[in-house]
């Protein structure tokens, strides 16, 4: 059975910084990608980033490059998000989902992902 487990949310200021886990076990994604995605009240699911397992090919949404960095640690099948001067707007619960396989044209649809975590909330503060 493929579990995702996401750790590392919290509360944080405005400028401040947090560091997103995620643990996959069950299978790993070496021929797949892993991604992170947020959704806010009352929003829809959206990306964030996403990495190719294989090839570490990285992809951001708009709003979160140059302040978001996506990792990935093959030998422990982990999945990281490194979020620096974080916003008000980033207030979300983040998601750790994974794709069997690489579908570069659809890494930024939900739907697309195969598997997903619970989820870990991420609240900044104004």
């Amino acid at each position: 059975q493929v579990q995702l487990v996401e750790s590392g949310g919290g509360l944080v200021q405005a400028g401040g910084s947090l560091r997103l886990s995620c643990a996959a076990s069950g299978r790993t994604f070496s021929g797949g990608t892993m991604g992170w995605f947020r959704q806010a009240p009352a929003k829809e699911r959206e990306f964030v980033a996403a990495i190719t397992w294989s090839a570490g090919n990285i992809y951001y949404t708009d709003s979160v490059k140059g302040r978001f960095t996506i990792s990935r640690d093959s030998a422990k099948n982990t999945l990281t998000l490194q979020m620096n001067s974080l916003k008000p707007e980033d207030t979300a619960i983040y998601y750790c989902a994974a794709m069997r396989v690489v579908l570069t044209t659809r890494l930024q649809i939900p739907q697309a992902y195969d598997y997903w975590g619970q989820g870990t909330q991420v609240t900044v503060s104004s």
